[in-house]
């Protein structure tokens, strides 16, 4: 009985299918958090007032703890437990969610640059009075001294985005053995046929967690960082501003319990599993010459030898294997046209957000709740297309590589297109418009002073935007001259607002309310437009995923398939993981007409953008990374071609070979076949 009931554990436990759901729940869990980690980008620029550069490198710190260990992991991953290596890495990444989270209970309340609350209560009644002759310009801009600037910084906790750069490192290290050991892992005991419809299964339901990421990262970017711990009525902005910061501390808390609990099924994993389809008959493995033993080169009988078994062995063998795997040229092309694709899809993905709101006006949380209830569902449906149309024709890896190959191009296309629609900046008197309502571009600060706010004595530096009733914005109630105030919270109204009257006809309303005013329509339009091609681009996109990972892993020797991966995830994840989100952030910031100020001095978060230069920088340098991309992939097609027809002739030349032997003339052929390996080594995988 005893006996009996351990075969059946064992049966239960040993399942390809029981791996098949845990990979694809790991998948969603991490791209769960990975896709809130996007989505809180800007909520942390602006919680730490810190520059979009900076936030790169921020981004980039999960690629950097990648780097750190996926070499080794990969490659002695793959001779040890694999599934306990995986639910190790999970606990990991579940623990540097909980550290990202960390600062928000380290540092006090988030405090907003405002003209309001600095001058008189919130909650008062009284009337505020903005334009104060008696406050000089120099008083209001000065910097403080660098001793009570580090003092004042330490007491605010502007230095806590190091917990969220380690604790995002340590996800890029747990997230590790996730995709080498999990993906070779099924490939090796799954039927040769049946891996590209588990892949796009498993992708399919990873989708899904970036979906949810977006949601929830939009949910929570309406909810304000410091919710229970202050009266809300007491904000005197919204969601739609600038300075507002969501509660993006809560999402991490999410995530990672999420993220612990996909750790448990692996725990109860079997080192291996019998080859699906084989349980019952070894001499089937034979007798089975796969499509990959075709198009891959015969390698010397060292593969037959017993795999090394000690630590000191697999050391030793580490690097002969990285010479047999760099010497097979369809890997190392297949890696160069990823990178140069993953910098563009990384620098896309990271401000895309931003994008959206600066260019087309729509609020943050607006931004990323489309882009997971429309570009996501979209990727989503390409990966389950792709898979689809491989396994419906049996597409071989010249049939995946036409495939992915030609999503590229139509992808490349649609974002050419996207590059040229474009929407006016917002009204912004003395950044992007003048005082008198013509056009005006300028990144100098002086251009905010006017004569009708001259003798009010304004700060420069301070953004508290406020939308007058002739339809411009002004960069503060002191800026448009306003010289009275009445009202609480966000309805207070300014009221005898000097720079308004400058548009308006005398007798006209000169009041203005706080926030920035809304763009104009025809944006909306535009906009509609841009999300139409962003979602189809999406999908076309994801239709060349799976056959794109199919020729991959199809192009790659079975002893390597692990360190191959993991290659490719070290060189992939380090140089187009990193630098992507450090120098889109760089030169979007090149754009900035308008800084925000530190509670303790110094410069903050950008405030609005120059959204031509922005456009411009953006969609030029992701359609440039991916043309680059597409113009490898054409020398990479032309290098499949060529290693398929060679090992179409070397195989029928081994089978002319096979049949010469019963008729006597096996010698010449066999001979044929040696000198053609020979010729294949340099260009065949």
């Amino acid at each position: 009985m005893s006996v009996d009931s351990q075969k059946a554990r064992r049966a239960c436990c040993s399942n390809l299918k029981l791996f098949l759901a845990s990979m694809a729940f790991v998948y969603f869990s991490k791209a769960f958090a990975g896709a809130y980690m996007k989505s809180s980008i800007t909520q942390i620029e602006r919680r730490f007032d810190i520059p979009s550069s900076l936030i790169g490198v921020i981004d980039g710190s999960f690629e950097m703890g990648n780097l750190l260990v996926v070499a080794f992991v990969s490659y002695f991953g793959a001779k040890m437990h694999r599934p306990k290596l995986i639910a190790i890495g999970c606990v990991m990444m579940s623990a540097g969610c909980f550290l990202i989270a960390l600062p928000h209970f380290l540092q006090g309340m988030y405090k907003y640059e405002t003209s309001v609350y600095h001058n008189s209560d919130v909650n008062s009644t009284e009337s505020f009075l903005p334009c104060l002759s008696n406050h000089s310009l120099a008083e209001a801009d000065k910097m403080p001294d660098l001793e009570t600037r580090t003092a004042c910084e330490k007491a605010a906790g502007s230095s806590m985005w190091i917990y969220i750069f380690l604790g995002n490192m340590l996800r890029g290290i747990g997230e590790t053995p996730i995709m080498p050991l999990g993906i070779s892992y099924l490939d090796d005991f799954s039927r040769e046929e049946n891996t590209p419809f588990y892949l796009a299964c498993i992708h399919t339901v990873g989708i899904l967690g970036p979906m949810f990421g977006f949601m929830l990262g939009s949910f929570l970017s309406k909810i304000y960082v410091d919710i229970g711990s202050m009266d809300l009525d007491a904000v005197t902005i919204n969601y739609k501003d600038s300075r507002w910061v969501g509660a993006w501390w809560l999402g991490f808390i999410v995530t990672g319990v999420v993220i612990l609990l996909s750790s448990i099924p692996f725990w109860f994993l079997p080192k291996s599993l019998p080859k699906e389809g084989q349980e019952e008959s070894k001499g089937t493995e034979l007798s089975t010459v796969t499509e990959q033993e075709n198009f891959l080169p015969d390698e010397t009988q060292d593969e037959e030898k017993e795999k090394p078994v000690t630590f000191q062995e697999l050391a030793k063998d580490f690097l002969p294997s990285l010479r047999r795997l760099f010497r097979n040229t369809i890997y190392v092309l297949m890696i160069l046209t990823y990178l140069v694709s993953v910098n563009g899809f990384i620098g896309m993905i990271t401000f895309k957000p931003k994008f959206m709101e600066q260019i087309y006006g729509q609020s943050a949380s607006k931004a990323i709740f489309l882009i997971g209830a429309m570009n996501l569902p979209a990727v989503a449906l390409g990966i389950i297309t792709g898979g689809f149309v491989l396994k419906r024709f049996k597409l071989g890896v010249m049939g995946a590589a036409r495939l992915a190959f030609g999503a590229s191009l139509g992808s490349l296309c649609l974002l050419t297109v996207q590059s040229f629609l474009r929407c006016d900046n917002a009204e912004v008197a003395g950044i992007t418009a003048s005082y008198q309502g013509g056009p005006q571009l300028s990144y100098d600060p002086q251009t905010l002073l006017s004569q009708c706010n001259m003798g009010c004595s304004c700060s420069m530096k301070q953004w508290d935007p406020v939308c007058a009733y002739n339809g411009m914005t002004y960069a503060s109630p002191c800026l448009a001259g306003c010289q009275t105030s009445s009202g609480t919270g966000k309805e207070r109204v300014f009221h005898n607002c000097t720079c308004t009257g400058e548009l308006m006809t005398p007798g006209m309303n000169m009041s203005a309310v706080l926030g920035q005013c809304p763009r104009i329509s025809n944006c909306d339009y535009i906009f509609k437009i841009y999300m139409s091609l962003s979602v189809l681009g999406s999908f076309i996109s994801a239709c060349g995923g799976t056959p794109g990972y199919v020729v991959l892993l199809r192009s790659i020797q079975p002893d390597l398939k692990s360190l191959a991966l993991g290659m490719q995830t070290l060189i992939v994840r380090t140089l187009g993981g990193i630098p992507p989100p450090i120098y889109f952030g760089a030169l979007i910031d090149q754009t900035c007409l308008k800084w925000g100020s530190k509670q303790c001095g110094g410069r903050g978060a950008c405030r609005i953008y120059d959204a031509d230069a922005f456009r411009i920088t953006f969609l030029g340098l992701i359609t440039g990374l991916y043309f680059l991309s597409n113009i490898l992939w054409g020398g990479l097609y032309c290098t499949i071609v060529k290693t398929h027809k060679k090992s179409t002739l070397r195989n029928q030349a081994k089978e002319n070979g096979l049949d010469g032997d019963k008729s006597g003339n096996g010698h010449a052929n066999i001979s044929i076949v040696k000198n053609k390996e020979d010729a294949d080594n340099e260009s065949t995988i």
